[in-house]
């Protein structure tokens, strides 16, 4: 077994020294490599990388699949599988890439779902009584005004709020720096929860980072899910919500009301133009959905 680990650990050193990658990135890899290096040995028992062929590949996807994994997630995976295997070959001089001429599942792309702006106003309308409910205030504002993922808010730095300014910067996928422009209520959420609520919160700790937890210090992703889990609760929304959602709602919206897309994706920081087009055919589906309901003879 440790003749196969020696290779998965170069392969992870590569990919965080040589291609930079991001730690959740990383993670991504050495989840999906650990679950197919198990299922090769334990299922097909294989204990060399090269003898690992292209019946063994297929067994595998077509096991994930029998599991209910998602054909977005056996793309991934198979794409993983196939940047390891090439790394081999390159770097170990291995003669076969077992991955070669295995077609990609065709990913099903679902529309994003989007709050309404009755539902939007609806999930911000919070109290402002105390310390968490500013903070809850400001995070939600901002995530509604900036389309950040919520790996990207619970990570801001206090240097990267620029409020005078009326923008926040903030480092995406890839660490890719951006700016993006905050709205009027974000920032009179953001400057009351810094005026009001952080320092009771931090209380006589330091902490770089924005947002903090009860205890003062960083706020988790995790943390952020059971805070905004917790107001779609208290609100009666029926629609799951989930950060992401936050973040299609402001691409949407925006393209609704004339932004232009190219402007869009540089503020969600796609760094394809096609990944941004998916609001586009949002925006189409729900034109349809308002036409069907008021026009007399839909």
């Amino acid at each position: 077994m440790k003749e196969m680990e020696y290779p998965m650990d170069e392969f992870f050193h590569y990919l965080q020294i040589e291609r930079g990658l991001a730690v959740n990135t990383l993670k991504s890899y050495k989840r999906d490599l650990r679950i197919y290096y198990l299922y090769l040995n334990k299922q097909r028992q294989i204990s060399k990388w090269e003898k690992v062929d292209r019946n063994d590949v297929l067994q595998f996807l077509y096991h994930l699949n029998d599991t209910g994994k998602s054909t977005a997630s056996i793309a991934r995976m198979l794409s993983t599988l196939r940047l390891y295997h090439q790394f081999l070959i390159r770097e170990f001089q291995y003669k076969e890439d077992p991955t070669l001429h295995i077609e990609t599942p065709k990913k099903k792309r679902s529309l994003p779902k989007v709050l309404s702006m009755t539902e939007v106003e609806k999930l911000l309308e919070l109290a402002q009584t105390d310390p968490l409910s500013l903070r809850n205030k400001a995070m939600l504002e901002m995530m509604y005004a900036t389309g950040l993922r919520v790996s990207e808010l619970v990570d801001l730095k206090m240097n990267d709020l620029h409020l005078s300014m009326g923008f926040v910067r903030c480092l995406g996928k890839g660490d890719k720096e951006r700016i993006v422009p905050l709205g009027e209520h974000a920032t009179s959420a953001l400057s009351t929860y810094l005026n009001d609520s952080r320092a009771q919160l931090v209380k006589r700790k330091t902490s770089e980072y924005l947002f903090v937890n009860h205890h003062g210090n960083h706020l988790s992703r995790q943390g952020f899910w059971k805070i905004l889990r917790q107001i779609t609760k208290e609100k009666n929304i029926q629609k799951e919500i989930t950060p992401h959602t936050l973040r299609h709602s402001f691409a949407t919206h925006l393209l609704e009301n004339g932004a232009d897309l190219r402007a869009v994706q540089e503020m969600l920081g796609h760094a394809d133009i096609s990944t941004t087009q998916i609001y586009t055919h949002v925006s189409k589906s729900r034109l349809k959905d308002v036409y069907k309901s008021y026009h007399p003879r839909a």
